[in-house]
This record gives C-alpha cells, structure tokens and sequence, in this order.
C-alpha cells in the first residue's frame, strides 16, 4: 500500500527544501529526490554570494526579503553564521559605460555606489587599472555558507517530521479524485498536493502530471579554481569581482580563486560538465581585465541554470491543474532567494495570500504564475 502524505515536493535541492521546511510543521510532506543525495545538481555547484544588486528586478526584491532570514536564522538552524562580509566590484572597461548608468538605476536603493578606479583596485590589487574604467561597489554582499543553509533545511524538516527519499525519481504520476498517485524508483506513494522543485527536470515533471510546460531553458554555467600568483598578496580579503555585463566574475574560495566566464549555454537537463571551450575562454577574459596569470586549473566544474523567457521565477499553484504547484525557473539564483520563495510556494500549497512583506514589496501572484508563459 502507497504511503500517504499531504504535500509531495519532488526535488531536494535548496529549492525544494526550503519549500519542505516551510510546509513540514503544519502537513505531512514527503521529499523526493532522484539522487543518491540532496543538492547533487545546482545547489552544490554555486559560487555562494548573496547579492542585492545581481540578477533581475524580481530576483533582486526576492533577495531582499530572504536577507533576514540568512542573517539572523532561527535557532538551532545552523552551528554558524550563514552569511560572511564579502563585497562586490562591478568592473566595467569603456564599452560598459551604458551598463554601469543602467546598474545605478536599477538598483535597489542604498545597494550600490559608484566607486574611483583608485578605490576598486585598492580593493582589488588584480584588476587592470588600463582596463577598468568606471566601477560600482556593493559593499553589502555575502558569502554563503550553501551547504550550512541546505542542511538547516533539511534538518528542521526532518525534525518537523517530515520524510526524505533519495534514488526516488519520479516515473509516473497520476491524479486520482483529490490525490495524486506518485510512482518511483523507491516505491509509490500518494499526496494531495505535488510541489515541482525538480531543478532543470521541472518541464518534464509536468509533463507527467499533465501540466503544460513552461519552456524551461536549462544552461550551463562553467566555474574553476586555481592558485593566485605568489606576489598576488591576501587574496582571501578580495571582493569578489564581475564584470558590469557579466562577461566573467572572479572571488576568493577556500585559499584560491574561483572564475566563471558566466556562460549561459543551452543544455538538456543533465550532470553538466565543464567544456574545454569555456574554460580557456574564463581564462583568456580574466587575464585581459586583470593581472592574473592561471598557471594551472585545479578544478573545474558545471552546473544548469533554469530560465524562462521572462527570467522571472515560476512559482505557485498551475491553474488548470489542481494540486500542481511550482517552484521552478530560479535562474541559479535560488539559494540566495530560498528563504523567500519557500515561504511563497507554502503560501500556494495553503490557498493563502502573499506573504505580508513580498506583497508589500509589490508582487502578486500573476508575477510567478506560469499562465503568464502560455498566452
């Protein structure tokens, strides 16, 4: 007989633990996940900055409402703080002088400021003062301890009794009156309600429930570390640095230096891997702006950032299809918003308005919708 549950939630990375968390202490939720360990996928392949003025309008107001969450979580969450001052240059050479006027208005108020080259390389040694020609500053922003926020979801889901299934891909789903059939590699299993947090397998999820798709475009995004030059000073006290129109990004990771070219480059939902291609590009971009030489790659890796058209989020109940939730599309932007979009996908599974604050912030629900995705 299938175990019962009253929220499924398929997908056990930040996004769908957080959702969990958010639902476990008033239902009975059941967490599914296909690999042998949450977070396998994206969550585990972050660069792990909390940033207010990164990513569109909707994602930087979606930061903003998880940023008390990540400073000061309740107790018990984590053994440590979450968040680590880090700071963000925004480093543009002449061609980005439009990007750089366009990042000042568009910014969240009191999140950036327009810095002198002298102050950017004084605070980063490594940039080409030749190079750099007009700099904005974000002092306010954090490392993340990623895998810290994931476990302390996961832990005060377990506490709240909630059940984890890991190698528990889903293989078929099925509505029955007021229920949904569940079939998965590590049994059956029946709920009332199935939350889609399947990362870049969210359309197919949907598929099987019936669900129109949303046009989810899966893209990989290349990262590497390696060693600074002998004479590079304390790198570790860097900002991170990136580029006004996202060329490449670069910060100090564990004793090294973290890159990314910032590819976006279509992918099928898979174990993404670094391309040769993208490497050598991430090399070439960051010995152009800076004073960097990569004498050697120590690690290299990949992962899947999932879009829509809009890049907005899709989130909350499907509107033709009841019982079907969403928490789809964060644009690799969905640790830094976990706390945030938790709370919104609770929200839906309840029948309950926006959270006070995100409405306030001026979200609604159409926002997350993903009607908007198929008029």
């Amino acid at each position: 007989m299938a175990q019962s549950f009253d929220v499924a939630v398929v997908g056990a990375g930040i996004v769908g633990a957080s959702a969990a968390m958010a639902l476990g202490a008033a239902h009975r939720v059941l967490l599914l996940e296909g690999e042998s360990q949450p977070g396998y996928h994206t969550t585990g392949r972050s660069a792990a900055v909390f940033e207010e003025a990164y990513g569109p309008a909707a994602i930087r107001k979606l930061a903003n409402a998880s940023r008390a969450f990540l400073a000061d979580p309740p107790p018990g969450f984590a053994e440590h703080p979450l968040l680590k001052p880090r700071g963000v240059v925004f480093a543009a050479a002449a061609a980005g002088r439009a990007s750089i006027e366009k990042a000042l208005v568009d910014a969240l108020p009191g999140t950036v400021v327009e810095i002198a080259r002298r102050e950017a390389t004084a605070l980063c040694p490594a940039l080409d003062a030749d190079w750099l020609d007009r700099a904005l500053y974000e002092k306010g922003a954090m490392d993340m301890d990623v895998a810290a926020i994931h476990r302390g979801y996961l832990r005060r889901f377990a506490a709240a009794g909630g059940t984890i299934a890991c190698n528990a891909a889903v293989q078929a789903l099925k509505r029955d009156g007021a229920r949904w059939r569940i079939a998965t590699a590590a049994g059956d299993f029946e709920a009332a309600h199935i939350v889609n947090a399947a990362g870049a397998w969210a359309d197919e999820i949907a598929a099987l429930a019936g669900a129109a798709r949303i046009g989810l475009e899966p893209r990989r995004r290349t990262a590497l570390v390696f060693a600074a030059p002998a004479d590079a000073g304390d790198t570790q006290a860097w900002p991170m640095v990136c580029e006004i129109d996202e060329e490449f990004y670069f910060k100090p990771d564990a004793g090294l230096l973290l890159a990314s070219p910032a590819d976006e480059t279509p992918s099928p939902p898979c174990d993404a891997q670094p391309e040769e291609i993208d490497v050598a590009t991430c090399i070439d971009r960051l010995e152009t702006a800076t004073r960097l030489r990569v004498a050697s790659v120590k690690r290299k890796w990949a992962g899947l950032r999932c879009f829509v058209s809009d890049r907005r989020p899709v989130l909350g109940p499907d509107p033709h299809v009841p019982g079907f939730h969403w928490a789809a599309a964060l644009g690799g932007y969905g640790i830094m918003t976990s706390p945030a979009t938790g709370r919104i996908v609770a929200a839906g599974v309840q029948g309950e308005e926006l959270p006070a604050d995100l409405a306030a912030a001026g979200f609604a629900w159409s926002d997350f919708s993903p009607a908007r995705l198929r008029g």
